[in-house]
């Protein structure tokens, strides 16, 4: 009690219910309870509530200043206003000539989407698939067709186990076994029964977790090194209708006398060959196995993908010492199942993604094969928003083999049946002195990025021989970095400035030749943030303090 007036009085309502559905104001104050707007602000209804699906839509503008982008990172005291869990609300920005940045579209399911058994994959009633359409993947939350792009990218699938990693993997090659003219190199480091199906259509497969097996890996990559830079070579004594630029096209993909069809390199459980400690010798370095692997890695996710060789990884430990910044920086598709914080989320998608609203930690343990899709290229995401929570299809075992052996039919028909599948398997064609000399350069760079601070290691990692004092670059875009990266802006530009790196402005050619203006940073201060935060140095610069 103050001043003689009367205490709080307490009084227990019913629960809350999905009314907003039928009265739009109450809309409105929700979005002020989430505190999205102001309580003198309001909305505008761009499209008034409408039932689609198992559930309820609707558009609306938001006050001016206000973004969309903030509504779907405070997904959670929207729905928490409105009454649901956040699993039932799906937000998204409404972009293109129909949209802005203050459109936002709204849907609200009637229960829990993905509480109902998976659709099956559609791929085990077709009977073959073109690599170069995009491979059906799952369905969000309304129940819309997600599709993943596979040509010209990488991809990288992370979660805790037994949360579906093996089963999305196999989704993506599913696509590429049921097409003739690609080529399968297939490591499984589980060592379970999960890739056996595969040895029908594999160029090359091994199983296990032994050194040897790291070992055979490191063949298979040096092997892969060779063939992209033969390709690249081939590829400047066509003419131009047959190759328009130095990127691998469908009909050469297909052209046998070529040589030259799309080749996947699958990777289950890759923590293990980059985490192996066996002692090597390449290009005159010693180094652990893994070490090597990783710079094997980064240099055919960085130069493969355009000559046609693309690299599917999954792992069950998405930390930041398992997978070296300078790879997944290049991986262009992420896929995050279920894992445990909200670090390991940002390591599969992207530094800051669980500031923008997607965070994999928050999935459910319940929801087997619910991830978050952040995909690259044209894939067929509904919204055209920057990632997708995506429902995998489901594949059983049974499937699997059947779409195995389809792959098998097929190859044979062709005359496209190659190396393992045939039962013999060609010794791989290892030439471990030039792989060395195609990394050495990046090797150099990056060489004592290990105790560097983010996000400057990714910098270096990325960046590679571009930061050579010779012949690499002098001028970077912040816009580059930021697409490379996958980075928050504001976070990116603080965190730099904090290392010693000023962005300035520099003039610089558009692809028509026109000179603009445009931010970034100079490669000579990043090479001095480099040499100032590695420890070696750290310590010499301690050492000339006391001594003065």
């Amino acid at each position: 009690r103050k001043d003689g007036k009367p205490g709080r009085k307490h009084a227990l309502a019913g629960p809350r219910s999905l009314t907003w559905t039928m009265d739009p104001h109450i809309l409105i104050d929700a979005f002020r309870d989430a505190k999205l707007i102001g309580q003198d602000e309001g909305l505008r209804l761009v499209e008034r509530p409408t039932r689609q699906g198992h559930g309820w839509a609707v558009t609306v503008d938001l006050p001016a200043t206000r973004k969309a982008a903030d509504v779907i990172q405070r997904r959670d005291a929207l729905a928490s206003a409105l009454a649901v869990d956040e699993v039932q609300l799906l937000i998204e920005r409404v972009r293109g000539s129909g949209g802005h940045a203050g459109r936002v579209a709204l849907w609200v399911a009637d229960a829990d989407p993905y509480d109902t058994p998976p659709a099956r994959t559609p791929l085990v009633d077709a009977a073959r698939w073109d690599v170069w359409r995009p491979v059906p993947f799952g369905r969000d939350a309304r129940d819309r067709p997600v599709t993943l792009p596979l040509v010209w990218t990488s991809l990288l699938v992370g979660a805790i186990p037994r949360q579906g990693k093996t089963f999305a993997t196999r989704l993506a090659a599913a696509g590429m076994i049921l097409d003739p003219h690609t080529r399968l190199y297939v490591a499984d480091f589980k060592a379970g029964k999960d890739w056996d199906a595969a040895q029908t259509v594999a160029h090359r497969f091994l199983s296990g977790d032994e050194p040897d097996h790291v070992l055979t890996l490191r063949d298979w990559l040096t092997e892969l090194v060779g063939e992209v830079q033969s390709r690249y070579r081939r590829m400047r004594t066509l003419d131009d209708a047959t190759c328009p630029e130095s990127k691998i096209t469908p009909t050469m993909a297909r052209d046998t006398a070529l040589d030259m069809p799309i080749t996947a390199l699958v990777i289950d459980e890759v923590q293990v060959p980059l985490e192996d400690r066996t002692p090597i010798t390449a290009g005159g370095r010693k180094l652990t196995a893994g070490e090597h692997l990783g710079e094997l890695l980064t240099w055919l996710a960085k130069k493969a993908p355009a000559a046609g060789v693309i690299l599917i990884l999954a792992t069950q430990r998405p930390d930041s010492k398992t997978i070296p910044s300078g790879l997944r920086a290049v991986l262009g598709s992420r896929f995050a199942l279920r894992v445990m914080d909200w670090r390991d989320s940002n390591i599969i998608l992207g530094e800051q993604m669980n500031t923008r609203g997607h965070d994999a930690s928050r999935l459910l343990a319940a929801h087997k094969g619910v991830g978050i899709l952040r995909p690259d290229g044209e894939a067929d995401t509904p919204g055209d928003e920057l990632a997708t929570t995506v429902r995998t299809y489901y594949m059983a075992g049974q499937d699997w083999r059947t779409i195995c052996q389809r792959g098998h039919a097929l190859r044979e028909a062709e005359g496209t049946l190659t190396g393992h599948a045939t039962g013999n398997e060609p010794v791989p064609r290892i030439d471990h002195a030039t792989a060395a000399t195609a990394i050495s350069t990046r090797s150099d760079t990056a060489a004592g990025t290990a105790g560097l601070p983010e996000p400057l290691a990714s910098v270096a990692d990325y960046l590679a021989e571009d930061l050579h004092p010779e012949h690499g670059r002098t001028f970077i875009p912040t816009a580059e970095l930021l697409d490379a990266l996958n980075a928050e802006p504001t976070a990116f530009a603080r965190h730099m400035s904090d290392h010693g790196c000023t962005p300035v402005r520099r003039r610089i050619p558009d692809d028509d030749g026109t000179p603009r203006q445009v931010r970034g940073y100079r490669t000579t201060d990043i090479q001095t943030a480099i040499h100032t935060h590695q420890p070696d140095h750290s310590d010499d610069r301690e050492t000339d303090d006391d001594e003065e």
